[in-house]
């Protein structure tokens, strides 16, 4: 019981002092990143030169809720969770906040170990919510998101896909990078076709709609 203390313990203390210390400082590297066999093509930028745009397609296509939840959305999660019993392939409820939490201090993959990752999900997405602000999320996940094969971050992304800074993204540019954010190595971004292509278009639409509605204003407030 001693051991089992002494680990919990410094389980905490060092995901506490890590989740502190990223609140200032960038991610220099994530699991993901060290395991890709790719390499890693990453250029971190702050959020103010990040085109709002980019901003408000990812919380288009990937959480709705970014700016009113704590970190979970459970209508998502419960949708999630009934398609999944259903039968087919498993798909998520995962806001913004956890993928955060997954891409900066996790693992990807499925099998068992997507559950014991789940579980440590919920740990980190309740810390960075606590711990960080909505704004400082946005701009941690927008530059570790994997952005396409061995590329991570938005301003990677767009140099890569259109020679130019993720400072001065159109909307449907925005719109095609959130659309392969949840498969970036198999949806194509500069020249998309079939789902990714409508997707991405259906992103740009909404766009205006996050802005006007102030979907994304915690992280401008």
């Amino acid at each position: 019981m001693r051991i089992l203390a002494k680990i919990v313990f410094w389980f905490v203390a060092i995901s506490v002092g890590l989740t502190l210390l990223y609140r200032f400082v960038p991610p220099p590297v994530t699991v993901t990143m060290l395991v890709d066999g790719n390499g890693i093509t990453k250029d971190w930028q702050p959020l103010s030169r990040i085109d709002r745009n980019m901003v408000a397609g990812a919380i288009a296509a990937e959480d709705g809720k970014f700016c009113t939840h704590n970190g979970f959305d459970t209508n998502a999660i419960e949708k999630a969770f009934e398609r999944n019993a259903a039968g087919g392939r498993l798909r998520g409820g995962s806001t913004i906040s956890q993928q955060t939490a997954k891409n900066v201090f996790l693992w990807q993959g499925d099998g068992w170990t997507r559950y014991l990752r789940k579980g440590l999900e919920v740990w980190f997405t309740f810390l960075i919510e606590n711990l960080w602000d909505k704004r400082r999320i946005m701009e941690i996940y927008l530059n570790v998101a994997e952005t396409g094969i061995g590329t991570y971050g938005v301003e990677a992304g767009a140099q890569r896909y259109w020679g130019k800074s993720a400072s001065n993204l159109t909307t449907t540019e925005a719109g095609r990078m959130a659309a392969a954010l949840p498969s970036p190595k198999t949806r194509s971004v500069k020249s998309p076709s079939g789902f990714t292509r409508r997707y991405g278009n259906t992103i740009a639409a909404r766009i205006g709609t996050v802005k006007t509605q102030g979907l994304d204003a915690c992280v401008y407030d």
